[in-house]
């Protein structure tokens, strides 16, 4: 009795381990197909704690990284917004200094002068129409930080400034920041001859100047204002493309550094699949070889052995 009991003891253990190396073989096997499936070796933390701390570190970095590059496309979208619209309120700045030559010529009639009042009270309408540009998110490109227009028109149809004198600042991350804009004084006012004035207030004038019958010289007197007005909007201008460029600078290194991101994630949590791939192939014939031997020995007796 002891001796059978020996026996069906041992076979039971032989069937028992037997099961369990072949189950954590197939294990192996499965986990080696998953990584070479996700491209990923590390399943649970404990797989390799300090690898896992580090990809977690990678990935709120990441994370922080596509607020930052949200941040650049905004404030590149908000100055490009407010380029075009300069370039619009320079190109109508420039038509009123075209009339204003003509209307300074000895040569015209009122009636002519009178026209080309017409023509200013449009360019002025719309000036101040580009000075109300909005971004795409509705923000007022020249207005600051007011949530309405840049500009308004009183009651005398003078273009009057609504917006904030601080345009505000955009974060980029790693502790840089560009300003966002530029505000409608910044580029709508200037200083001449001790006065300060603006570019709308400029051709308002000379409108109102030539409907009311003035002369050639208060045409001509309206175009040193117009040249320093045009000045003030290329100093805009280039202060906008050079945070534009700024913007850009940061945006190539955003990208360079979610790319070396990506290599070290790689590298800290990727798997190696040619290395896998062998793994992988041991694993798989290793595996056979257990089920085939094990197969072959279970259908062994004792008979068989006392032959």
């Amino acid at each position: 009795m002891t001796y059978g009991a020996n026996i069906t003891s041992g076979t039971s253990a032989f069937f028992n381990r037997s099961r369990i190396e072949m189950g954590t073989l197939r294990k192996e096997a499965e986990r080696m197909q998953a990584q070479l499936a996700t491209g990923e070796r590390i399943e649970r933390s404990s797989d390799d704690p300090v690898a896992a701390s580090r990809l977690r570190s990678l990935m709120r970095a990441d994370r922080l990284a596509e607020i930052d590059a949200s941040n650049a496309a905004r404030a590149a979208n908000d100055l490009s917004y407010a380029d075009t619209a300069l370039q619009n309120i320079a190109g109508d700045l420039i038509r009123a200094r075209e009339l204003a030559v003509w209307a300074s010529s000895d040569t015209m009639s009122e009636e002519q002068r009178r026209l080309i009042s017409g023509e200013l009270l449009q360019l002025h309408e719309g000036m101040v129409a580009n000075a109300n540009a909005r971004t795409s998110t509705g923000h007022a490109a020249f207005g600051g930080a007011a949530s309405g227009q840049a500009y308004e028109i009183d009651a005398t149809g003078a273009a009057v400034y609504v917006g904030t004198n601080d345009p505000g600042v955009v974060e980029l991350g790693e502790g840089q920041r560009v300003t966002r804009g530029v505000t409608g004084p910044q580029f709508a006012e200037f200083t001449i001859g001790g006065t300060t004035s603006d570019i709308f207030a400029v051709v308002r004038n000379l409108a109102e100047a030539m409907l009311a019958g003035a002369g050639s010289s208060v045409a001509r007197d309206s175009l040193a204002a117009m040249d320093a007005g045009l000045e003030s909007i290329t100093r805009a201008q280039t202060a906008v493309g050079t945070r534009v460029a700024w913007i850009e600078t940061v945006q190539d290194r955003q990208v360079a550094s979610s790319v070396a991101r990506a290599e070290e994630s790689d590298r800290t949590g990727g798997v190696d699949v040619a290395s896998a791939i062998t793994q992988l192939q041991q694993l798989m014939l290793v595996l056979e070889g257990s089920q085939a031997g094990f197969a072959r020995l279970s259908q062994l007796t004792l008979f068989d052995a006392i032959r």
